[in-house]
């Protein structure tokens, strides 16, 4: 499965990524006001749901990753998240707000999928409501590489080290990076398990998702190229923030 984050993906992630950055986590907090209904799709283990939470928000989160929502419910057992594909999700509710952080609408790298993910969340918003999240840009392509290489390696809570292998390829044709990647558990050269992992992210230009967003039904878009909300002027940042109003 394209993108699925898996027991040893899961476990790297909340070891690096176990809290949000803070100029990030200030960007989405800022569209936040008490009376809210919010929603985070792609919540995963929760690094951003659980501030908001205990910031007092009233805030629902969905994840398709039953292992990054474990260790969400782990850390806060009375989180209202919901284990299915945002494709799938049919509330009966509508929300004030909506983000998806970290660049994860990226993810969804057939664009076809990703229109139908655009609308659904444009159905899902209240009138006046707002959507707010991130993409990687072209300016994250890189080198394409033949080989497998070591990229993070860390330490479990029992010893034992955690590696991450991938390589990266990027398509100019589809803008898609594909980076298959291999986790593997290790004590010191024995490996004692190894999982695999379909990453893929759909890189974009400037101008390339507004006529989309303009088409599904929005009425205002701004796009920034930092948390600081300065205004997005060409591909040279490594990521557009959108604001999208119903």
């Amino acid at each position: 499965m394209i993108n699925y984050y898996g027991n040893l993906c899961t476990e790297m992630y909340e070891i690096l990524h176990e809290k949000a950055p803070e100029d990030e986590l200030a960007f989405y907090l800022s569209y936040a006001t008490s009376k809210m209904k919010i929603f985070e799709p792609l919540c995963g283990s929760g690094r951003f749901l659980i501030p908001f939470y205990e910031s007092g928000f009233n805030i629902k989160g969905l994840d398709l990753s039953k292992e990054m929502l474990s260790k969400l419910t782990e850390k806060l057992p009375e989180a209202q998240v919901t284990n299915v594909s945002l494709e799938s999700y049919n509330p009966k509710e509508q929300f004030d707000y909506i983000f998806i952080s970290s660049g994860s609408v990226s993810l969804f790298t057939d664009m076809n999928i990703c229109k139908s993910i655009l609308q659904k969340i444009y159905t899902l918003l209240k009138k006046g409501g707002k959507f707010v999240f991130a993409v990687d840009t072209v300016a994250n392509k890189g080198q394409n590489e033949d080989e497998y290489k070591i990229i993070e390696k860390v330490k479990t809570r029992n010893g034992l080290d955690l590696v991450l292998k991938t390589k990266n390829i990027y398509n100019p044709t589809n803008k898609i990076l594909y980076s298959p990647s291999i986790y593997e558990l290790r004590d010191k050269e024995k490996i004692i398990k190894a999982e695999s992992m379909d990453f893929q992210i759909r890189l974009y230009e400037l101008g390339e998702l507004e006529e989309i967003l303009y088409k599904i039904g929005f009425s205002e878009i701004k796009v920034y190229s930092s948390f600081s909300k300065k205004i997005a002027k060409d591909n040279n940042a490594e990521m557009f923030l959108y604001e999208c109003q119903v």
